[in-house]
């Protein structure tokens, strides 16, 4: 696929992202999707030991095999269901899951799948509009989305993880519920222990939404928490979702600290992991979000670089999950 080819997905995923669509019945006379069944792999969009969109890797990578992978990764996935008759997705849409797997699978989870093994599963998300619903309906479809995620979690810890050590990773509304999973399941001095970090990217994460974890300050802390908003250097950040999307939490993802001196990039990826050059970024952190300056073809389009969060650091996150991981296993 061309990069003009490429570039024309990214422009429709991102004017669907932001379209409105027609007003849903009340949630509790809508037909809920089925609940998903976490022993059937179909509902898992990527698992260790098998082929899939998790998997991508730079062409001057050897892949390394899950079997000799010392920790796991369960990664949860944006929102992609943009319009629908119901305020929750159905995990069995092909057409839906097919997006899933050829984007934020594809190009956020296989971040980490140098030193994970990568579980992400499908799970019924809430619709776009239920960050913007005022009549409770979105807040009930985030809680039964939220619910799929932590079953999903504790079918993972029952079956597949063995006591191993977990990275958490989520981007938008994976982080909404990311941010609920790492406080339901790690937030005690004892929990936190098996927790080497969590990514919990692009959405708002308070310091006091925890009674024990707390952000990460330097690039080798560990069972910590890591969270930015990406927006474009100079922006006031006072757009509609800002306060969605930035907390009073934000570590910069090059330099892995919470100041606000400015870092150099290694490099991104939007569609392409093996572009000949990558795209040059600087970020700084100020009034608790990240700002960016970047010569991506995004950068000129709009303020605030809320979709490319991940990708605008791809190297940068892949560097410092290794990092991470062997400080870590140092201290086991």
């Amino acid at each position: 696929m061309n990069f003009s080819k490429k570039f024309i997905i990214v422009l429709f995923l991102l004017k669907a992202l932001w379209s409105e669509s027609k007003p849903l019945p009340d949630i509790s006379r809508n037909m809920l999707p089925s609940k998903p069944d976490y022993s059937n792999p179909d509902n898992w969009s990527a698992l260790p030991f098998r082929q899939d969109a998790a998997d991508l890797i730079p062409k001057d990578e050897v892949w390394i095999n899950d079997t000799i992978k010392q920790v796991d990764v369960f990664y949860i996935y944006p929102t992609i269901y943009t319009k629908g008759n119901t305020w929750n997705a159905d995990v069995n849409d092909k057409h839906l899951n097919k997006k899933i797997d050829g984007l934020p699978v594809k190009y956020q989870a296989s971040i980490f799948n140098q030193v994970g093994r990568v579980y992400v599963p499908r799970y019924r998300q809430a619709i776009l509009e239920s960050y913007n619903d005022t009549t409770g309906n979105g807040k009930q479809a985030f809680d039964l989305a939220y619910q799929d995620i932590k079953e999903a979690f504790d079918y993972y810890l029952k079956y597949y993880n063995q006591g191993r050590p977990i990275i958490i990773a989520s981007h938008s509304q994976g982080s909404t519920h990311g941010k609920r999973l790492i406080r339901d399941f790690f937030d005690t001095p004892e929990k936190k222990q098996q927790l080497v970090a969590a990514y919990i990217v692009g959405m708002d994460v308070y310091k006091e939404d925890y009674q024990v974890l707390m952000p990460c300050q330097e690039e080798t802390a560990v069972n910590c928490y890591i969270t930015w908003a990406s927006y474009k250097a100079g922006s006031t950040g006072k757009g509609k979702l800002d306060v969605q999307l930035h907390g009073n939490v934000c570590v910069n993802p090059i330099s892995w600290r919470l100041d606000s001196m400015p870092a150099s990039s290694t490099g991104g990826i939007l569609l392409n992991v093996n572009r000949k050059k990558r795209f040059h970024t600087e970020a700084y952190i100020q009034n608790n979000f990240l700002h960016v300056t970047t010569n991506t073809i995004f950068f000129k389009r709009k303020d605030e670089l809320h979709l490319i969060d991940m990708n605008l650091f791809w190297y940068d996150i892949r560097a410092n999950v290794q990092k991470r991981v062997e400080a870590y296993l140092k201290q086991q």
